[in-house]
């Protein structure tokens, strides 16, 4: 990755983190009763903590795929040390995924909403599901690609003990 594509991933990633601590300010402020919300009254509270655990998923993802650009800088990427930020990141998707279905749930008691949103809602929950799954095999392409890094550094260990 070239240094002016890391750098516009890490601006992105910045503007994105610093957005969603604004988003989580305004739903504490709401959660607490400071600003008064009409929608949803009677569901405001499990709605507005699902969303900030929602965003703190973002934000776990967000951190973790930081460091994992900082090892590939480095490049010590294909090493045991990725694997703590690719499992929180899958664990982040995991969570998003749970945290959606238990929307539409907290929705779909009751007339709130059509029910086609609660619809919509499952096939975003299956959606960040599948994103979940999708980096799961791709930690196991780096799972891979970090034993056949170890068995290179063996197999150029054993040539140097050869000559």
């Amino acid at each position: 990755m070239g240094k002016l594509t890391v750098l516009a991933l890490r601006a992105v990633m910045v503007a994105l983190h610093a957005g969603s601590l604004c988003a989580q300010a305004v739903m504490v402020a709401m959660l607490t009763g400071v600003v008064e919300v009409g929608f949803l009254a009677d569901r405001r509270t499990p709605v507005l903590v699902i969303a900030v655990l929602g965003v703190v998923t973002v934000q776990v993802v967000l951190v973790s795929v930081w460091r994992l650009v900082t090892m590939m800088q480095r490049g010590t990427v294909f090493s045991y040390g990725a694997f703590r930020y690719v499992h929180l990141v899958i664990g982040a998707f995991v969570a998003a995924a749970l945290l959606v279905f238990a929307l539409g749930v907290v929705l779909a008691s009751g007339n709130v909403v059509p029910p086609g949103v609660v619809a919509l809602l499952g096939g975003v929950g299956l959606a960040v599901f599948g994103v979940a799954l999708i980096v799961l095999v791709l930690r196991m392409l780096l799972a891979q690609a970090v034993a056949r890094d170890v068995e290179a550094s063996q197999l150029g260990a054993e040539l140097a003990e050869v000559i």
